[in-house]
Parts: structure tokens; C-alpha cells; sequence
């Protein structure tokens, strides 16, 4: 019986395509490098310095100057060019009522995470909101799920992880969860089939069925 529910935060409770292509977009034209904002949809997801080695080829000194950039701008625009998908809020709400604990595991670095949730009234839903940290603390995603589940002290049998990308579904089916991949993110077609999601699906109300 499934207690404790994971969520991805980008591409799973919020769009932040704007935000984040953008702020991608201002530290590449740092190096002179010049992309188009829908070329930058892969960067939703994984963490940034693996983003800016694998699609750019980045030394790692580059990488971490280009994150550096990447959070100048998005600490002071980036962050709140992003909105929660439709029915989110509702969706938690019922959940919270329902007695399910509910925690974020993302990628995204911890404080900004806090911060885009308390803008968007989110944060009372949740009993945990972690991400990655400044200093490159739980950088993979993997990382950032153990410990929310350290924290939580969840059992993996009644836990499930909800999230739009296959590192969601990788690290879930490492620590022994069960996992849902959402279709309304940014996943590649085929990503989640591919990564092993246990349950797929368009629509978050749709989580409900799965639960019951």
C-alpha cells in the first residue's frame, strides 16, 4: 500500500521550459555559443553540468562556470518565468487530505526549489522539499531521492516516485519504488516506456486511479 508519494518538480508539477532554456541560452552566449530556446528543451530534467558536458562538450571547469552564469540570471528572472500545470494544486490538496506524505525530489538546487513553491502556494502540501545544493551536494537525482527517503524514513515498498523524465524512473526502480512517468513534461517520446515506468500517464488526476 502505497504512504509516501515523490514528486519531480520541473516538467512534473511546473513548466519552467521559459526559465530555464533562457538562462541556458544566457550562459552558452558566455562561451559565444549561440542556441535557440527550443534547442535547450533537453536541459529540463538532468543536472546542469551534465547538461552542458554531454550536449555542448564542456570541460568540467567550463561546466561549472557555465552553471554559475546560468544562475545569475535565473536567481534574479529565470526563477519565476515557470508556472504550475493546470490542476496541481488541487490534485496535492486531495492527496494531502487523503493522508499521504508527500515530499519533492528534484534536481533543481534546494533553495530555489522552496522558493518557486511558495510563490505559487504549493509548499504547504509538502513535508520535505529537496533538491540538489549550491556546492554541488546531491547533484544526480538519485542522490537527492535517498535522501528524502533517509529523511522520511520511507519504506520503498510504500513509496512511488512521480516524474516526467527517465532519471525519475532509473533512480526509483534503484531504490526499489515503484514509479509513474508523466507525459505532459519533457520526456523524449519512448524515454519513459524505455526506462521501465511502472504506470504512465497524461493527465496527474490520473495518479488517483494507480493509488486505489
Amino acid at each position: 500500500m502505497v504512504k509516501n508519494i515523490l514528486f519531480d518538480l520541473d516538467g512534473t508539477l511546473t513548466d519552467p521550459k521559459e526559465g530555464i532554456t533562457k538562462c541556458v541560452q544566457y550562459a552558452l552566449e558566455k562561451f559565444d555559443i549561440n542556441a535557440d530556446c527550443e534547442e535547450l528543451v533537453p536541459f529540463i530534467g538532468p543536472p546542469l553540468m551534465t547538461s552542458f558536458r554531454e550536449f555542448y562538450g564542456l570541460s568540467n571547469q567550463q561546466c561549472e562556470l557555465a552553471v554559475k552564469y546560468y544562475r545569475e540570471r535565473f536567481a534574479k528572472v529565470g526563477l519565476f518565468e515557470n508556472y504550475p500545470y493546470e490542476g496541481i494544486s488541487e490534485v496535492l490538496a486531495k492527496l494531502k487530505k487523503d493522508g499521504y506524505i508527500l515530499a519533492i525530489a528534484t534536481s533543481k538546487p534546494t533553495v530555489f526549489s522552496h522558493r518557486i513553491c511558495d510563490k505559487f502556494g504549493l509548499t504547504e502540501y509538502f513535508d520535505l522539499i529537496k533538491g540538489s545544493e549550491l556546492d554541488g551536494t546531491n547533484a544526480e537525482k538519485i542522490d537527492v531521492m535517498k535522501f528524502v527517503m533517509n529523511e522520511l524514513k520511507t519504506d520503498p515498498e510504500e513509496t512511488i516516485m512521480v516524474g516526467d523524465r527517465k532519471f525519475d524512473i532509473l533512480g526509483a526502480k534503484e531504490l526499489g519504488m515503484k514509479s509513474v512517468g508523466v507525459t505532459f513534461g519533457y520526456a523524449a517520446p519512448g524515454e519513459l516506456e524505455e526506462a521501465g515506468a511502472d504506470y504512465i500517464i497524461d493527465d496527474m488526476a490520473k495518479l488517483f486511479e494507480i493509488l486505489e
